[in-house]
C-alpha cells in the first residue's frame, strides 16, 4: 500500500488573501473602515451622538471606546473573511476578471467606503449623506485605479 498525503485545510492559509491584489483591496477597504472608526473615537463624546443605533448600543453597554471596538470588529470581520475567502476560491478566466474585478470594486466603493467615508466625515462635514458617500466611493475607485489596477489583466493570480 503506498501512503498517499491527506489533503489539509490550513484555515491560517485562507485568512490572509491569496495574492497582492486581493490584500490591495482588503487594506483600501480596512482604510475607510479605520477612518470612520477613527474620527468617531476622536469627535464622540457619548454614545447618544453616534447615529448608527447598533454601535451605539454597544457604546453603552460596554463604553465608547471598547463598545466602538468590538462593534467594528464584529461587524467588519464577515467583510474581511469574504475577501480573503473570495482570493482562494475564485478563479475566473483572464477574459472577464477585470470585468469581475471593477464590479467588486464599484460595490465595495459604494457600500463599503462610502459608507464609512460618510459616517466618518460626518463629524466635521455638513453635507448631504448621499454626497459625503459619492466622494468616499470615488475615492475609493481612484484609489484602486491608482493602487490595485484592477483594469489590467494579471495573468496567474
Amino acid at each position: 500500500m503506498q501512503n498517499r498525503p491527506e489533503p489539509s485545510l490550513r484555515v491560517g492559509k485562507l485568512l490572509m488573501p491569496k495574492n497582492n491584489l486581493w490584500l490591495k483591496r482588503a487594506i483600501l477597504v480596512f482604510t475607510f473602515i479605520l477612518f470612520d472608526y477613527l474620527s468617531t473615537l476622536t469627535f464622540c463624546r457619548a454614545p447618544q451622538e453616534e447615529a448608527n443605533m447598533l454601535a451605539r448600543a454597544f457604546m453603552e453597554s460596554f463604553g465608547i471606546t471598547p463598545g466602538l471596538t468590538f462593534f467594528v470588529l464584529a461587524s467588519n470581520l464577515p467583510i474581511y473573511l469574504t475577501l480573503s475567502f473570495d482570493s482562494h476560491m475564485v478563479k475566473l478566466p483572464s477574459k472577464i476578471a477585470p470585468l469581475f474585478e471593477v464590479s467588486v470594486d464599484a460595490l465595495f466603493g459604494w457600500f463599503i467606503a462610502g459608507l464609512h467615508f460618510n459616517g466618518g466625515s460626518s463629524w466635521f462635514w455638513s453635507a448631504p449623506d448621499l454626497s459625503r458617500q459619492a466622494f468616499g466611493a470615488i475615492l475609493y475607485m481612484t484609489m484602486v485605479f491608482l493602487v490595485v489596477k484592477p483594469h489590467r489583466p494579471h495573468y496567474g493570480n
